[in-house]
């Protein structure tokens, strides 16, 4: 199918392609140089999730005669890294660490994410205790060596690593961090005798001060290596085989783009990939209308996210963990997953997408998700083999999402099957209507959906009627009337093409490396040439790396911040770094800074004579490069739109003959209730809210529903 953006960027002919993989559908754009869309999704199909991507571009360059010889680049957004950990389909994997700290990956820290919960099971160790090598080596906090690494040491462990058949292998050390000798000894032997295992060296990860989080996020990086290794080598496999040899640029954690050998090499900062997109996108086209705070809230198959930009500033958090039930750099919960150590964008994430199943527990309880039922076999009304109701299922019953073909047609709703499975597996049981149940299921899904939400606004300090919910995904649109009115959000804007937005959101970009440095300065006693001296040195790090890859000096922005805490805390925040020299002025101003977002995270501000410390220094590159600018013109459905359908808005007001309208109609505003069909999503206005379009093509809610009286 083909759109256009109002406004082309970049020379004639020059093509370039965002693939975003989800659990369920996978989302492919192509934007020529004179503005032209192009896009397809298409279902996912996962082990193999680069056969989608691979079939969506062959499918467009044979429908367009174009030669993948004009294809300038690929930006790529792609959950294999994480579905690995969450699957548990890593490689083999060994940890060697200093004698004596065996252990520090099981250990782990002391929080649950259930206070009270006395039957809480910290999750396994991605490495077992008997792939744990002690190596005899230390090297002590101010740099001293205690205990020389030999070399016979090392030819020890090459038996057990063979022995045992690794694939994969984590070096962590005591005090790597800052003196990393050692283990770049162990690095430059393994890679020579054993140069088919992959090695992850935790002073290349991660050079930071805290033993376990570094230790956690490098075996991370280890046991997806081969994985990101593998998926990545086969998708530039099939590219070259369509005559593409564009670079292939990866989606960051952090929000950026890297090539494709830094992402297999480094697969830990791509884990939140695909989330990180449509937050970018979110940020262009607030950028554009101008709207300092917004929400972004992005709904697909599998899981739901949300993410805060404030006064056009991105969130970022230096830890996160995957698998937990609320995937986010929360101060109130954790524990229940992996935990990585590694620059992300502030984004909270939990099991609830459109796939996600709804099911009752023994004693007849409704719940939803966060089991999905993904790409295969997915909702039963996809009639691709599911049998158990799915949220997706629930909007069918519901009459909010049409019947008939998804997207390009190769997903046909079928309402009959979604009606058939939520009678058979909830309504039945529970003696209630279908509707009855559907609208639960809806509730509940948006019950779970409001745990994200919450996390990135009121307990943050935040007022969520100062910001605007942006939402997209496909399921997206179809909740964000009733979760605004939760959050009592007036205003709710749906973008063009939201159930394509992370895909679009590849093409807004740029390339991004991070830096850190550790250090422990007290903020009281510190020279500002301390930490200068910090900034130069990860600026003659970073530098260099975009030189080689052919960037020009001029064309990268470093943003310098620093971690920052009261003493005795265990965690920090980070507060951006004025550009240029620092002074002392400077200084008394990032203590400041750093105090007033303290009160507003956590409510107080400690006495004036409590300490201030700099943990660490960091950087953020960025080269600036061609973008998409422009967004993309009102799409018309393909075939016929019914006039009007039955939705439930409620047990009040029922079923209401609503009237389904294109968005090109909104040109004057309308009020609800109405349905907006389009061809990645359905966008649902209830009664009594205004609708109107911008001047961005965006569709505009306002107004306050009654709780819990629409869907």
């Amino acid at each position: 199918m083909s759109f256009r953006f109002k406004r082309s960027n970049g020379p004639r002919g020059a093509i370039r392609i965002g693939a975003d993989v989800g659990g369920t559908f996978t989302d492919v754009v192509v934007v020529d140089g004179q503005g032209n869309l192009f896009s397809q999704k298409v279902p996912s199909t996962p082990p193999n999730f680069e056969r989608a991507v691979i079939a969506a571009i062959r499918d467009w360059l044979g429908s367009t005669g174009i030669s993948g010889g004009r294809v300038r680049e690929i930006a790529h957004g792609t959950t294999v890294a994480t579905n690995a950990v969450l699957e548990r389909r890593g490689a083999k994997t060994a940890l060697v660490t200093t004698k004596g700290f065996r252990d520090v990956l099981e250990l782990r820290r002391i929080r649950v994410p259930v206070l009270y919960d006395w039957f809480f099971e910290k999750p396994g160790e991605l490495v077992e205790r008997y792939l744990r090598f002690e190596v005899d080596e230390r090297i002590l906090a101010n740099g001293d060596v205690r205990t020389r690494l030999r070399e016979s040491e090392l030819w020890a462990l090459k038996k057990k690593l063979e022995r045992e058949a690794v694939e994969s292998v984590a070096v962590c050390f005591l005090h790597a961090y800052a003196y990393p000798e050692h283990e770049m000894m162990v690095g430059r032997f393994l890679r020579k005798h054993l140069p088919r295992l992959t090695v992850s060296l935790s002073s290349e990860i991660l050079p930071e001060r805290r033993e376990y989080e570094r230790t956690a996020t490098t075996v991370v990086n280890a046991y997806v290596r081969p994985v990101m290794h593998g998926y990545l080598g086969a998708l530039r496999r099939s590219l070259r085989r369509m005559e593409i040899e564009a670079p292939l640029l990866i989606m960051q954690s952090a929000g950026g783009l890297t090539p494709e050998d830094d992402a297999a090499s480094r697969p830990v900062f791509v884990l939140e990939s695909g989330p990180a997109a449509g937050v970018l996108a979110t940020a262009a086209t607030a950028g554009k209308l101008g709207l300092p705070n917004v929400i972004a809230f992005d709904m697909g198959g599998t899981t739901a996210k949300a993410s805060m930009i404030e006064n056009g500033r991105l969130g970022y958090h230096s830890e996160y963990e995957v698998g937990a039930s609320l995937s986010s750099g929360s101060r109130l919960m954790g524990g229940s997953g992996e935990l990585v150590r590694a620059p992300s964008l502030d984004i909270a994430e939990v099991g609830a997408g459109g796939g996600s199943i709804a099911y009752l527990d023994r004693a007849g309880g409704l719940h939803v998700g966060p089991r999905s039922a993904g790409a295969v076999p997915g909702p039963a009304c996809y009639h691709r083999g599911g049998m158990e109701p799915t949220v997706t299922d629930a909007n069918v019953v519901l009459g909010y999402v049409r019947p008939g073909p998804l997207a390009n047609g190769e997903v046909h709703i079928d309402p009959e099957a979604a009606r058939r499975a939520i009678h058979d597996r909830i309504a039945g049981p529970l003696g209630i209507d279908p509707c009855q149940a559907a609208e639960g299921i809806h509730r509940i899904a948006n019950t779970r959906i409001m745990k994200a939400l919450r996390e990135v606004s009121t307990e943050r300090g935040r007022d969520p009627r100062e910001f605007v919910l942006m939402a997209f995904g496909g399921s997206g649109p179809v909740h964000a009337a009733g979760l605004a009115d939760e959050l009592s959000v007036r205003t709710v804007m749906v973008p063009g093409l939201p159930g394509l937005f992370s895909a679009l959101g590849l093409l807004f970009s740029s390339v991004e490396r991070h830096g850190v440095r550790s250090c422990l300065l007290s903020i009281e006693t510190l020279p500002p040439r301390e930490i200068e001296r910090l900034r130069e040195i990860l600026g003659q790090e970073m530098l260099p790396w975009f030189q080689q890859r052919g960037f020009s000096a001029e064309s990268i922005q470093l943003d310098y911040s620093a971690d920052m805490r009261f003493a005795g805390q265990s965690s920090e925040i980070r507060v951006p770094l004025p550009a240029g020299p620092l002074t002392a002025q400077d200084v008394n101003a990032l203590r400041q800074t750093f105090e007033d977002e303290h009160q507003r995270l956590y409510g107080h501000r400690p006495a004036a004579e409590n300490r201030v410390e700099v943990l660490a220094v960091r950087l953020v590159g960025k080269a600036m490069r061609e973008q998409a600018e422009g967004f993309p013109e009102p799409v018309k459905l393909q075939g016929e739109r019914a006039p009007s359908r039955m939705a439930y808005f409620g047990s009040r007001r029922g079923a209401i003959d609503t009237p389904v309208v294109a968005r090109t109609s909104l040109q004057g505003g309308a009020r609800g209730p109405l349905l907006i069909d389009e061809y990645d999503s359905t966008i649902v206005v209830p009664p009594g809210i205004r609708v109107w379009l911008d001047d961005l093509q965006n569709v505009v809610m306002e107004g306050a529903a009654p709780t819990n009286e629409h869907g």
